[in-house]
């Protein structure tokens, strides 16, 4: 970044502690992976390979290396815990993890029938080895709308107290569901329960794939905020938004 005289945000330099950005792959090509993480990679945290496809990435290893050379801790969809899980699998799940050295799960439970004190169990069994990343919230809309805020904290702290690292606030790849209703719009209700329950926000991550979601919630939390489910191409107009250097989170708009 170019030095400068501007009175910016004091965001914490890497490796941060607050103030993350979670980067999804979808399933870019290698080529377009590797040029993303050498073009943006000091902004991001975390990289999540979405859902299953690290079993269908023929150069998945290669990736992994592209994020060991940078720095950057990388986990796999909740989605492929929860089918493994599905099948009564979960060892096998962890022999590929394991395989390819992955240091962070995520925890998930957002599809399949599993409550979530099973689910802070699978977390507890993880949290001596791995980095656990938690997810509360459902992939279906109507589930997640019928979920009260007092069960969202309930889970959420349910998961802390079972050694979860973060807990992420579902929202899918849409922002269309989980922590946001249908239509794409927060739930802001819900958002203001959790923040005002006394859990720490340092150890939440928001999901927030598009600049609607990542405006509303730099300017209900701050700069500091943790993000996730960012696209690769829009991790810098998200460090704008973060530094006050857009127009949404000019500090006057705010």
């Amino acid at each position: 970044m170019i030095d400068t005289q501007l009175r910016l945000p004091d965001l914490e330099p890497k490796p941060r502690r607050r103030g993350l950005t979670m980067v999804i792959d979808p399933g870019l090509f290698t080529g377009q992976f590797e040029d993303a993480v050498d073009s943006v990679g000091e902004f991001v945290d975390l990289v999540k390979f979405g859902w299953g496809t690290c079993l269908v990435t023929k150069d998945i290893k290669r990736k992994i290396d592209i994020l060991r050379g940078a720095g950057i801790g990388f986990y796999f969809g909740g989605t492929l815990f929860e089918r493994y899980a599905l099948d009564g699998l979960v060892s096998e799940w962890l022999a590929l993890c394991r395989a390819l050295g992955a240091t962070h799960v995520e925890v998930s439970n957002g599809t399949i029938p599993l409550d979530n004190t099973e689910k802070a169990r699978w977390v507890a069994r993880l949290a001596d080895e791995f980095v656990v990343i938690s997810e509360v919230g459902f992939k279906d809309g109507r589930r997640s709308d019928a979920l009260a805020p007092v069960r969202w904290i309930s889970y959420i702290e349910e998961d802390l107290a079972a050694g979860a690292h973060l807990v992420t606030a579902e929202a899918r790849e849409s922002g269309r569901s989980g922590i946001c209703w249908s239509n794409g719009e927060p739930r802001h209700e819900l958002i203001d329960e959790i923040v005002g329950s006394g859990i720490d926000l340092d150890r939440l991550l928001f999901e927030a794939p598009n600049k609607d979601l990542q405006t509303y919630f730099l300017r209900r939390m701050g700069p500091s905020v943790n993000l996730g489910n960012v696209r690769a191409d829009d991790v810098i107009a998200l460090e704008t938004l973060r530094r006050g250097l857009r127009s949404d989170t000019l500090p006057g708009a705010l």
